[in-house]
């Protein structure tokens, strides 16, 4: 701003031509314009108080270089200049010089004086060049309209500048008004000093202004529309940082910045996987620009919790002490040596090669066998930690993969899952009831298995949710399975099938006092001392009261009688009871399983297969008889479709060979025949049935009684007459001969090539039945029906 009354106490003209020259750094002064400075170098400070001694005239020039301590060098400097007038001067108490200058005119270094503390320059004054025009009337005309807006916009300036500036008739003196007030940087206000060109000098300034104007208008747009947007959560926004600066003054640390800074601390502990580091650093990055109250907050927060809680570093030791992991193993399940022996055999490996990738063992086998606590087991063996994940009924495919984060209430998938809660890298994993996985509309869960299960794959398993690999291949899978049949293909082949067939009746014996006993006593608050159970008695439960391949139901019948002895004890009835033969009736009521050979072995046309099911194997009682008619055949008892071509392939192997099983060639003719399998509300299926379907219609049509004790299983063939009908193997072989064991079948009619499936029979049972192996169905007839001639074969066989 001019100050007139200076302007006209000193006169221009009388600026000397050896001026001291001190150095601006972050303003330009124009002549006829005030300017307060503050000196605080040496060198400036003694130049001040040289000058107030003498005439207080000063060359003010802007320097190139930022402001250091030390003075600039003559290069750093401009060589354009306003020579300036000292109007006011204080010292303050930090040593400190404030100065009040106003510019007198322009000037122009010729050289540089030596022998002072400061830099002293010969000057020569310059004058503006001018020429009243027209243009130059539309250019003030312009600038003075424009800057006026400017003032408008600019809250922190004085709306009577704009007036001034109105009042001020030299076009130079204006440029230099207005450039001096505007908000430009002290390079473009050293191009308006430097130009001598009055006309120039108002097109830059004109261009300064116009600049200053947008970003001005633009400012007040954006601002309005920030006011016109402004809600409720805006102003909560704002309301809030204030807060935040508030505490940060009074030294209170804000709950989101803590919070920031702990998830940064856990992403170092964890030394993460370098694209683990990189996401959870770029989700932290998202965290921190993001207020607490906001929805994706949340969403980031439970994504970092989850990546810094998972082990990707921790491993628990292995145990590879090969005794003590079987007597581990010995310890907690009786028999089963196969699944024993291939855990001993994994155990061997990674003691010899710790490198070596973890198998997919699959337990197949009816329920009650000990499929799931085996695993356990083999976890307390390995000394890993042991995570469980039922797969019954799993149809969504994000429950192994996870969900993406886009969708509301994103988890991870149970594989991940589990890893967070087991703590550890390696832990040993149950897949159970991997057979009973299902698909929808939601995908297939078991495609999204092939990943997991697959060791040349999981060592990069994706998750949906994390997105970023997770090594999966030290995890030892365990899978746990009924039947094999619904495991789709490709899923099967990458796992290691060991069958659990089921007990005897000595190993259940043995299992009931070592395991059953010990803990429903316990589970049931008893000891020793108050309840004991004979050798017949439990005997009797397992016989008598149960009926299955595994465990479970014998364990309940064990729990009852427990319970009957702790209700008697805590009425004080009794104080201990030993549970005899005879006491099994009053504790679980009536015996349920009686021996069915003995009831339907008794007349002929009867006959007993074996028969194989997901719990187990079972006996299958075959009944025949004939009626007069017309050749028909009734099927009854709820067959499959098999079943059904198993029994007409019978009846025309039958026929075709009449003669020679000693049958009346036209009693066909004459006869319907009627074969029936009992229990006709358990739907029945499988080719191993054909050979008891023949044995029962040879056994009506020569009304020959089949032995009570012999039980036999295998598919017949016709094969033409020459062979006259071969029999095929069949599979269930070990669970088919135990439930004939647990029958009380003393002889079993096999296919001659299930021979090989003995090496699975136990030693015991296969000591107590008797086995013949076939190959051709009359081979069959001849054993079954020993009290039957044995028939005379014909030329053509």
């Amino acid at each position: 701003m001019a100050d007139k009354q200076s302007s006209m106490e000193f006169d221009a003209e009388k600026v000397p031509e050896i001026l001291p020259i001190m150095p601006l750094y972050d303003a330009a002064l124009f002549p006829k314009m005030v300017l307060p400075l503050v000196v605080m170098q040496g060198e400036s400070v003694k130049l001040v108080d040289d000058a107030m001694a003498k005439d207080r005239i000063i060359g003010l020039i802007v320097s190139k270089k930022p402001e250091e301590k030390n003075a600039p060098e003559k290069e750093d400097l401009a060589q354009v200049g306003t020579s300036a007038l000292i109007l006011k001067m204080a010292k303050t108490h930090d040593n400190r010089t404030q100065l009040l200058v106003q510019g007198l005119s322009r000037f122009k270094i010729k050289a540089f004086e030596d022998g002072k503390p400061y830099l002293v320059a010969r000057i020569e004054s310059i004058k503006d060049v001018e020429k009243e025009d027209k243009e130059t009337e539309a250019l003030m005309s312009n600038i003075t309209s424009q800057f006026e807006r400017v003032v408008e916009l600019s809250p922190g300036l004085p709306p009577e500048i704009a007036q001034m500036a109105k009042t001020i008739q030299e076009p130079g003196t204006l440029a230099d008004m207005v450039a001096s007030t505007i908000n430009s940087n002290p390079e473009e206000k050293q191009i308006v000093l430097e130009m001598v060109d009055v006309k120039k000098r108002l097109k830059e300034v004109t261009r300064l202004v116009n600049h200053q104007l947008d970003i001005l208008e633009l400012g007040d747009k954006i601002q309005s529309q920030v006011k016109g947007d402004m809600d409720k959560s805006q102003r909560e926004y704002y309301l809030r940082q204030q807060l935040k600066a508030i505490k940060e003054e009074l030294g209170e640390k804000d709950e989101a910045s803590v919070e920031i800074d702990e998830y940064r601390a856990k992403i170092d502990e964890k030394n993460l996987p370098e694209e683990a580091r990189k996401e959870a650093e770029r989700e932290l990055d998202r965290l921190s620009r993001m207020h607490p109250s906001s929805a994706e907050y949340t969403v980031a927060s439970t994504y970092l919790d989850w990546i810094t809680a998972l082990p990707w570093h921790d491993s628990t030791q292995d145990n590879l002490d090969i005794k003590k992991a079987r007597k581990i193993l010995d310890t907690d399940h009786f028999g089963l040596e196969k699944p024993k022996r291939r855990i001993i055999e994994y155990l061997a490996v990674r003691k010899l090669k710790p490198e070596s990738k973890g198998p997919i063992l699959c337990f197949a086998g009816p329920p009650g066998t000990g499929k799931t606590s085996l695993g356990q087991s083999i976890a307390r063996a390995l000394g890993r930690k042991f995570h469980r994940i039922s797969l019954g009924g799993v149809r969504d495919e994000a429950e192994i993969r996870g969900h993406r984060r886009t969708y509301v209430g994103a988890l991870p998938g149970r594989i991940i899952q589990g890893l967070r809660r087991a703590e550890s890298n390696n832990p040993v994993f149950m897949l159970d009831e991997i057979d009973k996985v299902g698909s929808d509309f939601r995908g297939d869960p078991s495609s999204a298995l092939l990943e997991v299960l697959d060791p040349e794959q999981n060592f990069s398993f994706g998750d949906h949710y994390l997105d970023v690999p997770f090594d999966l291949s030290k995890v030892m899978f365990i899978t746990t399975a009924n039947i094999l049949d619904t495991i789709p293909p490709a899923l099967r082949d990458r796992m290691e099938v060991l069958m659990l067939h089921g007990y005897t009746l000595d190993e259940k014996i043995k299992i009931a006092n070592r395991y059953l006993i010990p803990r429903q006593r316990d589970a049931h608050g008893l000891n020793a001392k108050q309840i004991k159970f004979t050798a017949g008695a439990v005997k009797q439960i397992v016989t008598g009261y149960t009926r299955e391949a595994g465990l479970r139901n014998l364990e309940r019948e064990i729990a009852n009688a427990c319970r009957g002895v702790a209700s008697k004890i805590a009425e004080g009835k009794v104080k201990s009871t030993i549970i005899k033969v005879e006491d099994i009736h009053g504790y679980l009521g009536p015996v349920r399983i009686t021996s069915e050979t003995k009831a339907r072995i008794t007349t002929p046309g009867v006959a007993t297969g074996l028969a194989w099911t997901p719990t187990g194997g079972e006996l299958l009682f075959i009944e025949a008889t004939a009626m007069k008619g017309r050749k028909g055949l009734t099927l009854t008892g709820q067959l499959g479709d098999v079943m059904k071509e198993s029994a007409t392939a019978a009846l025309s192997f039958a026929r075709a060979n009449a003669s020679d099983l000693g049958i009346e060639e036209d009693f066909f003719d004459s006869h319907d025949l009627h074969i029936h399998v009992p229990a006709g509300a358990i739907p029945k299926d499988g080719p191993s049935a054909g050979v008891t379907m023949l044995t029962a219609l040879t056994s009506l049509l020569t009304d020959t009684r089949i032995p009570k004790d012999l039980a036999m299983t295998g598919e017949i063939t016709l094969r033409g007459q020459v062979l006259r009908g071969q029999v095929l193997p069949v599979g269930g072989v070990k669970e088919k001969v135990l439930a004939a064991h647990r029958a009380g079948i003393k002889t079993i009619i096999l296919p001659d090539w299930n021979r090989r499936d003995l090496e699975d029979i136990p030693k015991k049972v296969e000591k107590d039945i008797k086995f013949h192996f076939v190959d051709k169905m009359l081979d069959v007839i001849n054993i079954a029906l020993k009290n039957k001639k044995p028939p005379v074969l014909n030329k053509m066989r």
